[in-house]
């Protein structure tokens, strides 16, 4: 981002014109089916029936965590199949009818015990296409959706992945000055980090930091092969003689750092003077402070 700016305060010093992105209104979101009345989300009644996907891994972050690049390590392993962000949690079941309702309800299902069967078919396929053994899922927005997952999915682990909440914030911020203003980037980091730490403390699981994963890798990748049971692989390192598939915006980072292949060093850590009031608690909280 900072070669554009340099760019743009030359253009605008030679010629006094600068370059503006134009910003097209957003899509708007189409309303959501109607619920069946007296909906209900709850684990699988029948589990041995009800669910296909067996102890899936869910990495919890907040955007511009660093999530993309555990991700693609995570997906060099060859038993480890870690997509791009499915967003599978948006996926909803149109019951439209009282007699389709009046059916699934003699059946004993509720609205949501539906939709949790699509998601677990969408999800073990996708893992069976693969060919390997443990799916790893990373949406970030998934930090907001915790208490439904592990729900869903009572077998589910999960891995924390946390960063400095400023350096969060900075860097969601400088993905888009003029969008995103630190007066915005602050409260939102926030927000993800509260309920990832909700998470943290209720469902339990693997925390690891950015900046340790930037800066020793290798010991963070073992510590998570332990805990899901799997052999290190060197390979997990070089994850740029992989095929991730590609690196776009909407799943998953697509910027410069992550299309070289490795690991690239993170940002200093914010000196604790300059941790805004609004982040101090969570930044005590992971450590930070």
């Amino acid at each position: 981002m900072k070669w554009k700016q340099v760019l743009n305060s030359t253009l605008e010093g030679v010629t006094g014109y600068a370059i503006k992105r134009v910003r097209l209104p957003a899509k708007p979101v189409p309303p959501l089916p109607p619920r069946m009345p007296d909906d209900r989300i709850r684990g699988p009644v029948d589990p041995a029936a009800d669910r296909l996907l067996r102890q899936p891994v869910f990495l919890l972050a907040s955007v511009r965590s660093g999530s993309t690049l555990l991700r693609v390590m995570l997906n060099s392993h060859s038993h480890l199949h870690a997509p791009h962000e499915t967003h599978f949690r948006r996926m909803t079941v149109n019951l439209p009818t009282d007699p389709l309702q009046q059916a699934l309800t003699a059946l004993g299902h509720t609205h949501s015990d539906v939709e949790h069967i699509l998601w677990d078919r969408m999800l073990h396929r996708e893992l069976l296409r693969s060919g390997k053994k443990i799916l790893v899922e990373k949406t970030p927005s998934n930090v907001f959706a915790w208490k439904r997952i592990a729900t869903c999915w009572p077998d589910a682990r999960f891995i924390y992945l946390i960063r400095h909440p400023l350096s969060i914030a900075t860097s969601w911020h400088e993905a888009d000055p003029e969008a995103r203003p630190m007066s915005e980037a602050i409260p939102h980091a926030l927000r993800y980090a509260t309920y990832l730490e909700e998470a943290r403390q209720k469902v339990g699981g693997l925390t690891v930091t950015y900046e340790r994963l930037t800066s020793d890798p290798e010991g963070e990748l073992r510590a998570i092969c332990d805990r899901l049971g799997v052999p290190w692989e060197p390979g997990m390192l070089r994850y740029g003689d992989h095929d991730h598939g590609t690196f776009v915006k909407g799943i998953g980072d697509w910027r410069d750092k992550i299309q070289t292949g490795t690991v690239q060093p993170g940002r200093p850590l914010p000196a604790p003077a300059e941790v805004p009031e609004e982040l101090r608690e969570i930044a005590a909280k992971w450590g930070y402070l």
